[in-house]
């Protein structure tokens, strides 16, 4: 499987994800988009991110389970659509809202006077973190480092990305993960309308960084849409009983 992270982050932030899963025999690898991780100073661009994306499920030579958190989940989506033959599933984490919204000028433009800060705002994001995050989380999130100079760009480039469209198009299973308390979760109604089949999944007592704030939950879900992958079931329907860690949630 193949895991994209969020904005600002790296693929450290799957640190938890990895760990497991490795373990538990599956070949999992995460990947740094551009402008993040080990690719800072780079100018992110959504062009460059899918064609990185692209090239890596391409290098792993199997359709894959792509797993995306926010950015990673709109980049996922996207990128299932425009290779389907590469993408077995999609579980698409704390994206359930339309990137093309006032709201993202408005971030933009909020990400502007920060970068004008003399830390660049270094010391508002770790805040945020450490509100946010178990210890382990933030150590897991802050070990690759903090994109803080590629929001403008960022917020710049997603409203480019047709999500709806793109969901509609996509022809694997697809699973809509979110945090009960994540504020992502404003289109979840759109998208399920754009993508009937998909599964909701809502895990209890998480914010947007779930994998991060519940990650054996997280994990636990990853898991399940794999073994649906490999035997080839359908799976629970959205609206089905809520399980231990993870339910799946009526519209």
């Amino acid at each position: 499987m193949l895991l994209l992270h969020g904005a600002r982050a790296s693929r450290t932030m799957w640190s938890p994800q990895l760990d497991a899963l490795r373990r538990a025999g599956h070949r999992a690898h995460a990947i740094d988009l551009p402008g993040h991780g080990r690719r800072r100073g780079e100018r992110f661009a959504v062009d460059t991110a899918l064609a990185t994306i692209e090239a890596e499920l391409e290098r792993l030579g199997t359709p894959a389970l792509v797993v995306g958190l926010s950015l990673g989940g709109y980049l996922g989506i996207a990128a299932a659509a425009r290779t389907p033959q590469r993408v077995a599933g999609l579980v698409a984490a704390g994206c359930s809202t339309r990137p093309d919204q006032a709201v993202t000028t408005a971030w933009r433009t909020a990400a502007r006077l920060i970068a004008r800060l003399p830390d660049r705002g270094a010391w508002l994001n770790q805040a945020l973190v450490d509100r946010a995050l178990p210890p382990d989380g933030a150590a897991a999130l802050a070990e690759g480092g903090f994109a803080l100079d590629v929001m403008v760009d960022l917020l710049g480039e997603v409203p480019r990305l047709d999500v709806l469209g793109d969901l509609a198009r996509l022809r694997c299973p697809v699973w809509l993960v979110s945090g009960r308390w994540d504020h992502f979760r404003a289109g979840e109604g759109a998208y399920l309308r754009a993508r009937p089949e998909a599964r909701r999944v809502l895990v209890p007592g998480a914010t947007h960084l779930v994998n991060l704030v519940r990650p054996v939950a997280f994990t636990r879900v990853v898991l399940e849409a794999l073994d649906e992958l490999s035997t080839g079931s359908v799976g629970p329907a959205p609206g089905e009983l809520p399980r231990a860690d993870a339910a799946h949630d009526p519209g």
